[in-house]
This record gives structure tokens, sequence and C-alpha cells, in this order.
């Protein structure tokens, strides 16, 4: 079973798409799937049109169009990709995005692995806010012509799988939910795991906000999650990994700003490593997410996650099992209450700590994900 893996860009660039596309090729070539990169493709449409549309847009109607689903665009990529397949041989045309397989045309059976629909992420995401009825109509024709060319629809939460069967009228049968995994080569042990959980502080909350956008992903409710305990008695540190806070009042000292640190590179990966590791919780009251990947990486080293039920988050995080699944705008004083609870008893913390190891060491790695997308995958060629 050889396999064509299509994307729009560079899926053996790790620093593509925060690596998701480079991890889940890993993952397939890491069960012994041959794969054939197939990417990255041009975009071949003359900037100038795309510019134009853009400023008629805006000027006319102050909306925003986006050229991602441009059939022009998807039309060409399809160009691209039936060329090259004409010099390989595949078993599987694979992808990790809907854009470069709505138009294609092959004889081999089409699968892709994505985090979300239009549909789930229209209005959700700030970006994907207030577009013009172009592009809104192109993304659901490119949503709608790739679940009907895919013989499966992999997903990377329930949350997606449901946009696509609700929204798009999907066949239940072949839409299917695998988790992503870590972006992150951890090979602690059990042993390793316990220690740093016996190393962190009992009487101080350490709390670390890992995202680049500071208001999507709840930074200012972590802050206040914060300053709250600390003003109750719990002394606690909030570090700031990714952006800068923002808030209306000095910073105080309990805040730990870090700025940018790139993972891409060796001391960027063992510091972010170092800081997840010696924190108590992650803490990402998102607003909207898809499947935050940095979850799966905190409890491969043993730390719970506090976020909030929105988009592909409940499918990685369960109560009281890797961390605290909180509803939007809920009272400040429940995030508090039950981080305090824990410290009180703080047996249970480290208990959860373990447990949050154990559901990525089962669920949320690349290995277990890749395996089971094998299988599927064998499934649809009846090996």
């Amino acid at each position: 079973m050889k396999l064509g893996y299509v994307t729009a860009f560079d899926a053996s660039d790790i620093k593509q798409w925060s690596g998701t596309g480079y991890y889940i090729g890993q993952s397939l070539k890491n069960q012994s799937i041959p794969l054939e990169y197939i990417g990255p493709l041009k975009d071949r449409l003359t900037l100038s049109l795309v510019r134009k549309s853009k400023r008629h847009y805006y000027e006319l109607f102050h909306k925003k169009y986006l050229r991602d689903p441009e059939p022009l665009i998807l039309k060409d990529y399809a160009k691209q990709v039936q060329k090259k397949l004409s010099n390989i041989k595949a078993d599987i045309i694979f992808s990790a995005t809907t854009n470069p397989i709505a138009y294609l045309e092959c004889e081999q059976p089409i699968i892709y692995w994505a985090d979300a629909t239009f549909a789930g992420i229209q209005n959700f995401y700030p970006h994907y806010s207030n577009l013009c009825d172009e592009t809104i109509k192109n993304w659901h024709l490119m949503e709608t012509l790739a679940i009907q060319k895919s013989k499966l629809a992999i997903y990377s939460s329930e949350w997606a799988a449901k946009t696509a069967i609700e929204h798009y009228n999907a066949e239940p049968s072949k839409v299917k939910v695998v988790p992503f995994g870590a972006n992150i080569e951890s090979s602690k042990t059990l042993e390793e795991i316990k220690y740093s959980i016996e190393y962190r502080p009992t009487d101080r909350c350490k709390l670390l906000f890992l995202g680049v956008d500071w208001f999507r992903k709840g930074g200012d409710v972590a802050f206040k999650v914060a300053k709250s305990l600390n003003a109750s008695g719990l002394s606690t540190e909030l570090t700031v990994v990714g952006c800068q806070p923002i808030i209306d009042e000095p910073l105080p000292e309990f805040v730990k700003p870090l700025g940018f640190i790139s993972k891409y590179k060796k001391e960027g990966k063992e510091k972010i490593s170092q800081l997840i590791s010696e924190s108590h919780f992650i803490i990402l009251p998102s607003m909207a997410d898809c499947s935050p990947i940095v979850m799966c990486e905190a409890n491969s080293l043993g730390v719970p996650c506090i976020t909030t039920k929105v988009g592909g988050i409940p499918t990685i995080i369960k109560d009281n099992k890797n961390g605290k699944l909180f509803d939007l705008n809920v009272n400040i004083s429940e995030y508090c209450n039950y981080i305090t609870n824990l410290f009180a008893n703080y047996s249970e913390y480290k208990k959860l700590a373990l447990s949050a190891f154990n559901e990525y060491e089962f669920r949320l790695n690349w290995n277990v994900s890749g395996r089971t997308v094998k299988n599927l995958l064998m499934e649809c060629l009846d090996y």
C-alpha cells in the first residue's frame, strides 16, 4: 500500500501548519506505509486578480475575500496533482486538507484527515468571520465536493465530524474520528513523569498559557483566574508564552511574559518542554479552537489542561482524566474552586497528572493515531 500524500503546502517541512502536516506524514511512515509527497503546489493564479477581488469586496461591502477556496486555484491544484500522479504509482490519494482534492479526478480512492470543516469554523475564528458571499459559497462548495469524492473523511474531533454530517450530508459510515497526536518527540518514561510531578511545588500554583492569540485562546480569563487565586491566598504564577499579555492594568509580578519561543530550534523546544513539565496546568480557556495539539503535548509531560467546551477540545480533554472543561463565560470562581480543591487535596492532583500522561500514552500520540488510520486505509483496500 503506497500513498500519494497531497498537500498544498510542503508537508515535509516541520515549520508548516505548526508541524501537523509533517507529523501526519511521519505517523504513517512509522507504520511502514510508503509515502510519495505531492506538494507544495504552486498557486499560479495572478496576484493582481486576488488583490482586485480583495479590494473590491472590502471597499464596496467591507467584507473579506479569502483565496483559499477560489475555484480557479483549486482546479489548478487538481491539474498539478494529476500531472504528478502520472509519474508515480499510488494506491490511495491521501490529504491533510480538502483544498487540493476538491476538484481532483483520479482512479485511486481519496481519503483525507482534517481538523475542521468550513461550517465549523465560519464565524467561529475571527479570520473566518465577516466573509464575502463569494468566499462563503466557494468554501461550502469545496467542502461538499471533497466529501463527495472521498471514500473516507477522517476528522481529528467529534465536533468536526458532526459538522461534516450535519452541514454537508456526509454519509456517517464514511466519517471517522482519529485525534491528532502531540507534535513533540517525547520519550519520557513513567518514572520520569512521576519525578516531574513530585518536583512541582505544593505551596504555589504554576499556570502556563501557551498561545499566539491572547484573546481567542482565553488569555484574559487565564489572567483573571491567576489574579483571583492569589487574592484568595493560593500563591499563583502565570507564565505566558507565544504572545504579550493584554490587560487594563500594570503587569503584576505574578505574570511572567516570555514572548514567542520557537519550538523549531533545539533550545526553544527544550525550553518549552521544561516550562510545561514544571507547570501544574496548561490553562487555555479558548473562545475558539479546532484541535489544539499543545494539550496533547502537555499530557505527554504529565500536565493536565484547564480549558473550555468549544470546538474539538472535548475530544482531547476528558473531565478529571487529563484536565477539566468549563463552559464559556462561566464565573471565574469555578476555575478557582477547581484548582484550589486540587491543591487542598494534593494527592488528587498527582493522580490527575498521572492520568493525563496515561491519556497521552494510550490515546493522544501519533503512533496510536497512525496505527488507527493505517487500519482504516487497509479496510478501504480490503487488505
